[in-house]
């Protein structure tokens, strides 16, 4: 006799797992899209006079305003924050079951590019900030953010782009609704 007619509901219920099993390990198109590409905006500001701001701001202190008295370790704190969720980002995108090329190249780029800013920000960023909780002279935290300008900016333009680029074109192709800051 045919086992499949002999224990029709052994094999539907494994059926029924192989095929929850294989569906839990893809993600669907718009969490692999929120994971490789839209994580990102967390680090747009790279190399840019605006973190330098944001970093240089949790330090600042106005005499007249009791509220604003810092303990000294706000713009590291920041910093360690950022590191800390930017290490977790990379961590989701490595773990991710990409299919396909272009999914693949998604992830790859993604990696790339994450894996590009965490040492700057667990370095160069963390020393910045260091210094701006020291309340130290302009000219030495100035120095430090031209050196990131000068050293990672134009590379880490070209990755991003790279990246929002074949970002863009998976959204559309997968009608995932982005506003990309237009």
């Amino acid at each position: 006799m045919n086992p499949i007619v002999r224990y029709p509901k052994q094999i539907l219920s494994l059926l029924i797992l192989s095929i929850l099993f294989l569906s839990s390990c893809s993600e669907s198109p718009e969490k692999f899209f929120d994971i490789t590409v839209l994580n990102t905006n967390t680090i747009n500001d790279f190399a840019s006079a605006d973190l330098a701001r944001h970093i240089a701001d949790e330090a600042k202190e106005f005499p007249d305003i009791p509220s604003s008295k810092k303990k000294g370790n706000e713009a590291v704190t920041k910093i360690n924050y950022q590191i800390q969720f930017l290490d977790q980002a990379l961590d989701k995108i490595k773990k991710l079951s990409a299919s396909g090329d272009e999914q693949k190249e998604i992830q790859k780029l993604s990696t790339e590019l994450f894996e590009y800013v965490i040492p700057v920000y667990k370095n160069e960023y963390l020393a910045y900030a260091k210094l701006c909780d020291a309340q130290a002279a302009q000219s030495d935290k100035d120095e430090i953010i031209k050196s990131i300008d000068a050293k990672y900016g134009a590379a880490f333009e070209q990755k991003h782009n790279a990246l929002m680029e074949k970002g863009k074109a998976y959204a559309a192709e997968h009608n995932i609704q982005v506003s990309w800051g237009q």
